[in-house]
């Protein structure tokens, strides 16, 4: 007996000389600022240490540790509920927030590692421990804690930890299972709860195929022996809450379902994830490892949606589709992956919104001072119509569930702008489509549009039925604004500028009178001509409402230079 309480001391000791080794770095003290600091504060302090100590301006040999010290204290400080954690527990990790959630992610675990064959590595979080044996190791353990156990400052039952290690608590008498350290009580206290919806052949296929959600489903007969599995399921679902929905199937009853399915005959439970993993088609992907909440945790993280495309900002030009439709959302965040929320978010809004997202890391970047963004993360969007609009920025994550709460909101308000945007436009078109049109340049109605008449003539060129559709959907958009004063009418007007399209494939000498090559090079492009004064200016830039607007009201405005034509244009 005194073995055994020496040694329970013993190991009572160690923990808590790796817990404190764990906390010994204070990430307030490396950004300098205090712990009530708010995240403007964060940001601002990150950002003139960053600039202080970056390799490539700092030479000193401990300037690159010193900027990776600086960038781990501002991943965990700008990033709320890492900052909780950390606050309370000193562990950073285990963020619901923007985080990636890639395979392999530990979620919130810590590890204290002695190295060697045969010894032990202890992985750590708030209510779990868990001993993975090195080489030579035959036994592993996986236990929850907070019971009617003893309790410590770490948040489990002494009693718990003494009684897997020595096979009985403290008080004797308590035999634990292979799937938790709970007694058989409690399991089953846990197993009869209802948050595991019971899902039916009518549920099956209004709620769960193709609609984008992610399930992690439990296949059972009521004869099968299902010790420990509801437990670990509920714990998964209830740390993925807002992410993931869970439902069991008896498949006594439900035999038509199961048998559809391929899942039938069961000797024992099975558990499934219905899977985006693959492609945009859902499909039942089984889990086949152990019973074990981090291991299942990271199987339904690895089989959430993945509709959102990954850019690279510099490289990255929003195309403006006139057939699609679909409004577009970008996510501009500090991680590396594609944040968990926004793959969720991907999958509740498939076939709705295009999903896009990328890392970026300054908002002086020049790519991001482009999309008008002034903190990050932000989120970007952009209609149909191809208008940009800065949806939020600054963003601050509480909890999964209610920041994917919150950015729903956030989304269904900017689908419905989308759609009065485009019923506005479409009902515009209905009484007015004749007015609502870009006409093609030819001979007949050359003078009408481009004549000496005309102060200034926009003219889109293209040099193919896609760069035709995408100008002349930009054009008419723009034309219909003020600042661009009358689009074009048959009768012309002496205070109008107006607008056309020409075909430069089969318009190559007009062009010429422009440029002595025609332009070959350009794909699509906007001239805009002075006809009286016989002078140009050419747009040849990223194609969006926005830079052609910035073109025409620089037009207005005297503020491009325009050049001399080399001779008078003439349509063919």
């Amino acid at each position: 007996m005194k073995v055994r309480f020496a040694l329970s001391i013993f190991l009572f000791s160690t923990l808590l000389i790796l817990n404190a080794k764990a906390k010994t770095v204070d990430l307030y003290k490396v950004l300098g600022v205090e712990r009530n600091a708010s995240q403007r504060e964060i940001q601002k302090a990150f950002h003139k240490l960053s600039l202080q100590y970056h390799p490539d301006k700092n030479k000193n040999k401990a300037a690159q540790e010193k900027f990776a010290e600086i960038n781990n204290a501002y991943d965990i400080l700008s990033d709320e509920e890492k900052r909780k954690n950390y606050d309370l527990y000193g562990d950073e990790k285990g963020s619901p927030g923007f985080d990636a959630g890639h395979p392999g992610n530990q979620g919130g675990y810590t590890y204290f590692t002695s190295g060697g064959p045969g010894q032990s590595q202890f992985t750590s979080r708030p209510g779990e421990w868990q001993n993975m044996g090195g080489q030579g190791s035959s036994r592993s353990f996986s236990f929850s804690f907070g019971g009617t156990g003893g309790s410590s400052s770490f948040g489990f039952g002494l009693d718990d930890i003494f009684s897997d290690f020595f096979g009985s608590s403290f008080g004797g008498g308590r035999q634990f299972g292979g799937f938790s350290g709970s007694t058989g009580s409690q399991s089953q206290s846990r197993s009869s709860s209802g948050n595991i919806r019971a899902i039916n052949l009518q549920v099956f296929k209004k709620e769960i195929v193709e609609k984008g959600m992610t399930w992690l489903l439990f296949f059972y007969s009521p004869s099968s022996n299902r010790d420990g599995y509801e437990s670990v399921i509920e714990e998964v679902a209830n740390s993925m809450e807002g992410a993931l929905k869970v439902g069991s199937i008896n498949c006594e009853t439900e035999a038509s379902l199961c048998k559809e399915l391929g899942v039938h005959r069961l000797r024992s439970p099975r558990i499934f994830a219905y899977s985006y993993k693959a492609g945009d088609k859902g499909s039942l992907v089984e889990y086949n490892e152990h019973l074990v909440a981090k291991n299942l945790k990271s199987f339904c993280r690895d089989h959430l949606p993945r509709f959102s495309k990954r850019i690279n900002l510099n490289r990255f030009e929003f195309t403006f589709d006139a057939k699609a439709r679909l409004p577009s959302v970008l996510l501009l965040s500090t991680k590396k992956e594609t944040p968990i929320i926004w793959r969720v978010l991907s999958g509740m809004y498939h076939e709705r919104l295009n999903f896009y997202d990328t890392e970026v890391h300054d908002v002086s970047d020049p790519a991001v001072k482009k999309l008008g963004v002034d903190a990050l993360p932000a989120i970007v969007g952009w209609l149909s119509n191809g208008e940009k609009d800065v949806l939020k920025t600054g963003m601050s994550v509480k909890d999964q569930k209610s920041s994917i709460h919150e950015l729903s909101k956030l989304l269904d308000g900017f689908e419905k702008k989308n759609k009065k945007a485009a019923s506005a436009r479409a009902s515009k078109s209905h009484s007015d489509s004749a007015e609502e049109q870009i006409p093609l340049l030819t001979r007949s109605n050359f003078d009408a549009i481009c004549g000496e008449a005309i102060p200034v003539c926009i003219i889109g060129a293209f040099r193919s039925s896609n760069a035709r559709g995408k100008l002349e959907s930009i054009v008419l958009d723009v034309s219909q604004k003020s600042l661009s004063r009358h689009q074009y009418s048959a009768s012309g007007s002496r205070n109008s500028i107006t607008y056309a399209l020409l075909d430069a494939a089969k318009q190559s000498s007009f062009l010429s009178a422009f440029d002595k090559s025609g332009f070959k090079s350009l794909g699509k492009f906007l001239v805009a001509y002075k006809p009286k004064r016989g002078k140009f200016a050419v747009f040849a830039g990223e194609m969006t409402p926005e830079e052609v607007e910035r073109f025409i009201g620089s037009v207005l405005n005297g503020d491009v230079q325009f050049s001399k034509t080399r001779h008078k244009p003439l349509i063919k």
